[in-house]
């Protein structure tokens, strides 16, 4: 995740917004007016929908976000704007066309159950002059954005004059232009660097019924000639992202539990809009959306996913990926401020770990066992010297701290360079340090930060000293 952070990403998301409006309540009776059931109202909730979720999606990713699009002069519209500005969007090229209805979609819920939905909206195509308003401040600012993302709703904002327009501007100015397709006739959209129908989208929009391999690999690689499109690509829902560059490879999405499937189309699209500002290749984007997406659909409703949680869901993953679980300060400070919040217990210990032996992962096993995450400092190879001299580390750190990753008990690895390895305990602010009971009667560094010490025994007659003693003693070093 850190290339994501190494630089905020800037995009224009021309779009459909609209207002995702839920009224909640329970059915305990039937109306003495009609044979209906009665909602009792017990809250409001008005939401961001359309493309204003793939907006939110990129928001959470930590872009910068355009906004064009077209809403009504309305109060829905007003709302519609202050809620994008909350969102931390830019609004100036949000354009008010006075007959218009901003889009709302009223949904009656009652004990978690869908009653009913009824929208209130305009369908037809947004004038010539909207359209020309929305080209014109796209131009205008070309320079600032990094990609732009098309997320048409069928709702009359994506005219195929202006989605032509745009991406010859985009293709113009070599900026990636990623659609989130609708219909079943996607020449509006050719050009594009890529669509993201999902298979029932795909088959109607090629005309070849996707049923199986043969099938999808014939319908994505039409799509892609017949569109001029960078890259092929289908959304497979549990069955993952199908990509079609010189083959196909299909991307398996990652286990995980699904609860709600709402909004995971819009979180596919800023995600790979997202991977591929950073420079992330086409196959290593889909496996970033999958992630993605795979969180979402784990939350209720249209939900968005963080770079954090991407971050934690790509660890729980890998755990099997050693490397992974070597950290630096950076990065370990922000994993552990998602730790606290969650309130898990960090536990803390450090050393040289020279030559990992069965006391260290004795020792380990103890450590990890009074809390829910186990993060272990060693030392560098300089400070090592300095403390035990010219002749240590036998090990250099990169082997060190690759073989303390790979012990179960562990779930990250941070090297420090000074002598003690108080200022990482700052960063990391852990629950527990755990030192070994030759500590006893000593004071422990870190101990005047954090809340509780533990001391645990070391195996008897195991130790670096006593390794390195008797490979000495036989000759061999």
């Amino acid at each position: 995740m850190d290339k994501f952070r190494q630089k905020r990403r800037h995009f224009a998301v021309i779009g459909d917004i609209m207002i995702d409006h839920y009224i909640w309540g329970k059915c305990d009776r039937i109306s003495p007016e009609a044979p209906v059931q009665v909602l009792e109202v017990s809250k409001e909730s008005r939401l961001l929908g359309g493309a204003g979720n793939v907006i939110n999606n990129l928001i959470a990713l930590d872009a910068d976000v355009s906004v064009f699009a077209v809403i009504g002069d309305d109060a829905e519209g007003i709302l519609t704007d202050r809620l994008l500005q909350n969102a931390g969007a830019s609004c100036t090229a949000l354009i008010r066309q006075k007959d218009r209805v901003t889009t709302k979609k009223s949904r009656l819920i009652a004990s978690n159950q869908q009653i009913i939905r009824f929208d209130d909206e305009s369908k037809e195509e947004i004038s010539g002059e909207s359209q020309e308003k929305i080209l014109s401040l796209l131009e205008a600012n070309m320079q600032c954005y990094d990609a732009i993302l098309l997320s048409d709703y069928g709702k009359g904002v994506i005219t195929e004059t202006l989605s032509q327009a745009v991406i010859t501007l985009a293709s113009k100015h070599n900026k990636p232009i990623l659609v989130d397709p609708k219909g079943d006739d996607y020449n509006k959209y050719k050009g594009a660097t890529l669509l993201t129908p999902n298979k029932k989208e795909a088959s109607q929009a090629s005309k070849i019924e996707i049923k199986d391999r043969a099938s999808l690999e014939r319908a994505g690689f039409k799509l892609k000639n017949d569109l001029s499109l960078q890259y092929g690509v289908i959304t497979l829902s549990e069955e993952g992202i199908a990509i079609f560059d010189q083959d196909l490879q299909i991307i398996p999405t990652v286990a995980r539990e699904v609860y709600d499937v709402t909004g995971a189309g819009d979180t596919v699209l800023a995600s790979l809009g997202i991977a591929l500002a950073n420079g992330l290749d086409i196959i290593e984007a889909c496996k970033f959306a999958n992630k993605a997406a795979a969180i979402v659909v784990a939350k209720i409703g249209s939900a968005t996913a963080t770079l954090d949680e991407i971050e934690e869901y790509d660890h729980s993953l890998n755990r099997g990926d050693i490397a992974n679980k070597i950290k630096n300060r950076a990065q370990i400070e922000r994993i552990t401020k998602r730790l606290h919040a969650q309130g898990r217990q960090i536990v803390f210990t450090n050393g040289c770990f020279d030559i990992l032996h069965r006391g260290h992962a004795s020792y380990l096993q103890h450590a990890k066992a009074l809390g829910d995450i186990l993060i272990v400092g060693i030392n560098e190879d300089a400070s090592i010297r300095r403390l035990k001299g010219e002749s240590r580390p036998i090990n250099p750190l990169e082997d060190r701290a690759y073989l303390l990753a790979a012990l179960e008990s562990v779930d990250f690895v941070v090297p420090f360079g000074e002598d003690t390895p108080y200022e990482l305990i700052k960063i990391i602010q852990p629950d527990i340090l755990v030192k070994g009971a030759d500590y006893k009667d000593k004071v422990v560094v870190g101990s005047d930060i954090v809340p509780k010490v533990e001391l645990i025994e070391f195996v008897e007659g195991k130790s670096t000293s006593s390794v390195i003693q008797k490979i000495t003693q036989n000759g061999s070093c």
